[in-house]
């Protein structure tokens, strides 16, 4: 006797169709998110959007349903959809695929990092969607490969990622290849001038959408920062990870070299850590990112740019051992956790220099990060070669924990410089509060 599958009657309710539905029953969605409910009804009725929506919020789903319902199976491709990453185009085409388990639909990724000869073949058997980078989309248009006659959704998904990461020109050039009528959507965590300016010389009278409110953070996600010297960075990150006990944690660095640094030094320290950046081979970025959503790894050490498509729900902290230079690029970093309603901490390592960076992420989020401190964690001297030294080797004291080889040992020789009674610990960064 086949079972009866319940279908989510209020997805029915934004105008979705029973195989659409079939799909999501099957991927246990219930209830659409604030975004979903927003945009799947304008999309269905054919209106230009621009939505913006805290990351984690389930854009994904939004643009992706109402799309799949309205493709026809009959026609080549139909639909476009643009990301930053090629992670990101990978995690989107795989839930553009799940969305259409119900429909004769066929979805292609067109990325850097794979074979162009594969795409080639995988465009010639006339697919409905395909999902890709800018540069690969418009290496594609070049040669002809990527038909554009009966495309009828264009979607740029994390727009203003692309326009920070260079994409720009690359951008215009793709939406200028498109003159035939068709739909066009943004979707964004922050909705700049100039996503705005975009948005004014490509659509036709966007429905704007934003359900971020005043409140660019992920409510459930508990924010501290932790006041530390750059040369106890790396024993503070220790510490949180014995504090904290998490069970998937990201780690963000700012640069490549610091992220295959920290990774590096993490597992010499006996900690089951991969790193993830631009310089990874495509599959091996896909091989750690498939093992950390299996649980297989529990600490990712990221950059920014290959962290865009990390779409892990249990995710449960993310620790920002780099303060970002862009206080819009703190918004990203932390709503890869707290996703889909879920908990989750972020923490932030604030030394006594970046106080002001500390203060422009306060002001964007219109909220104060609390600090914290840790219990078993006392700030050090400086150590003998320079103030910096984060990462480097020394010495381990026998009160650390096995592994940490941060602090001079007490028989090594006095620093050369004897730090401040206020530093690490017990002192705040300098920063003027809002008023």
């Amino acid at each position: 006797m086949q079972k009866h599958v319940v279908l989510p009657q209020s997805f029915a309710a934004l105008g979705l169709e029973t195989p659409v539905l079939e799909a999501l029953a099957a991927l246990k969605f219930e209830n659409p998110t604030d975004i979903q409910k927003a945009m799947i009804p304008l999309v269905l009725a054919g209106r230009d959007v621009l939505g913006q929506a805290q990351t984690g919020t389930g854009k994904t789903a939004a643009f992706g349903l109402p799309i799949i319902q309205l493709v026809d199976p009959e026609l080549a491709l139909q639909a476009l959809v643009l990301c930053p990453t090629r992670e990101l185009a990978a995690q989107v085409v795989g839930d553009m695929r799940r969305f259409a388990k119900q429909r004769p639909i066929h979805c292609v990724p067109v990325y850097g990092g794979h074979g162009l000869r594969q795409q080639l073949h995988q465009l010639g058997r006339k697919p409905h969607v395909a999902v890709g980078t800018p540069g690969r989309v418009l290496d594609l248009l070049g040669r002809g490969a990527l038909g554009t006659d009966a495309v009828r959704f264009i979607v740029l998904d994390e727009v203003d990622r692309m326009l920070d990461i260079g994409f720009r020109d690359d951008i215009r050039k793709i939406l200028s290849r498109f003159p035939q009528p068709h739909q066009t959507i943004f979707v964004s965590a922050t909705l700049s001038d100039e996503i705005k300016s975009l948005a004014r010389q490509h659509m036709k009278d966007p429905q704007e959408v934003n359900v971020a409110g005043d409140n660019l953070t992920v409510e459930s996600v508990e924010q501290f920062y932790c006041p530390v010297e750059p040369w106890d960075k790396y024993r503070l990150l220790r510490t949180l990870l014995r504090v904290e006990r998490p069970r998937l944690m990201i780690v963000f660095t700012n640069t490549k070299h610091a992220a295959r640094r920290l990774a590096k030094r993490l597992v010499a320290d006996g900690i089951e850590a991969k790193e993830i950046h631009g310089d990874l081979v495509q599959q091996k970025r896909e091989k750690v990112m498939e093992r950390f959503r299996r649980h297989q790894i529990p600490v990712l050490v990221a950059t920014d740019l290959a962290s865009r498509g990390i779409d892990v729900t249990a995710v449960t902290h993310i620790v920002n051992y780099d303060v970002p230079h862009d206080p819009e690029v703190y918004v990203h970093r932390i709503g890869r956790t707290a996703r889909m309603g879920t908990i989750g901490r972020a923490l932030t390592l604030v030394t006594r220099e970046q106080g002001h960076e500390l203060t422009r992420i306060e002001m964007l989020i219109n909220k104060e990060l609390t600090p914290l401190k840790l219990d078993g964690f006392e700030p050090s001297p400086p150590p003998r070669d320079g103030p910096m030294a984060p990462i480097g080797p020394v010495p381990s004291p026998s009160s650390s924990a096995p592994g940490e080889r941060d602090t001079p040992s007490a028989a090594a020789p006095a620093p050369a410089r004897s730090a401040p009674a206020t530093l690490g610990g017990r002192f705040r960064p300098a920063r003027r509060r809002r008023l």
